[in-house]
């Protein structure tokens, strides 16, 4: 980095808002950050916005329309340094299941008059349309793997992100494996860890919203989940949630014998 208050900007697109309020959510560790870099440009905190270009872009959406699509260029132009920040900027998030189907079809389904409407026929992640340095998976982010971006893009080093599923935090947690124990549909072990087991912890399976782990092995978990299915098409529908646009859990449920309900 250079020798000046590194600056900062945080972008929405087509999102929830909810990795920006994780974002916020930091607390004490905000103050520390907001006196390491300069905030430029976060229009989710404060009106103030300083002219780019910026050192560190934090991007949080998908991108889904015309203008997302010339926007996301130009954010790349002005930011020395990209990250995407939560599963709708890696993966294409929940907006990402109208790829899936015809986006025309939700859009008469949803509006009143959506000749109005100007959208992209997929919604698609940022890596699609541009460099990315870092990724930031979850819905939302973990606060502390977006202090560690930071740290680390500050430190000049990569950032120390969990190198292992879900599951590992599950043992951590000493929560019993709702997988094993109670035969419910679980992605804790092919999703990478962040998020902490929030939804094992409580008896539910995992949904795969931190992303596919890049070692799972689903070849062999999708079609163990889908022998367990309460429904037809469950662990399809499973796989098809929160990232379920992203390559590996896409390939999966395509390679699933039984795809949905009857």
């Amino acid at each position: 980095m250079t020798d000046h208050k590194p600056s900062v900007a945080v972008y929405k697109f087509s999102s929830c808002d909810g990795c920006q309020l994780s974002l916020l959510n930091i607390e004490d560790e905000l103050l520390d950050l907001a006196a390491a870099v300069d905030i430029a440009f976060f229009l989710e905190a404060t009106r103030s916005v300083k002219p780019g270009p910026y050192d560190i872009g934090l991007v949080e959406g998908s991108v889904t329309t015309p203008h997302e699509l010339e926007r996301i260029q130009e954010v790349r132009r002005e930011c020395k340094f990209l990250i995407a920040l939560g599963t709708c900027a890696t993966s294409g998030g929940i907006q990402a299941l109208r790829n899936f189907t015809k986006p025309e079809d939700l859009a008469w389904a949803s509006y009143a008059h959506p000749d109005y409407l100007h959208f992209l026929e997929t919604a698609t992640p940022l890596a699609e349309h541009v460099k990315v340095d870092f990724e930031i998976w979850g819905c939302p982010v973990n606060k502390y793997m977006v202090a560690e971006a930071i740290a680390a893009l500050l430190q000049n080093r990569r950032p120390d992100f969990p190198q292992y599923p879900v599951c590992m935090e599950c043992k951590r947690n000493a929560s019993v494996c709702v997988l094993v124990a109670q035969g419910t549909p679980c992605l804790g072990p092919a999703t990478q860890a962040g998020c902490g087991a929030v939804c094992p912890s409580v008896g539910r399976g995992c949904y795969g919203c931190f992303g596919p782990w890049p070692q799972a092995n689903l070849d062999s978990l999708a079609p163990a989940l889908a022998g367990l299915d309460r429904q037809p098409g469950e662990t399809f529908r499973l796989l098809r949630n929160f990232s379920g646009y992203a390559p590996a859990f896409r390939k999966a449920a395509e390679a699933l014998p039984v795809k949905e309900a009857k």
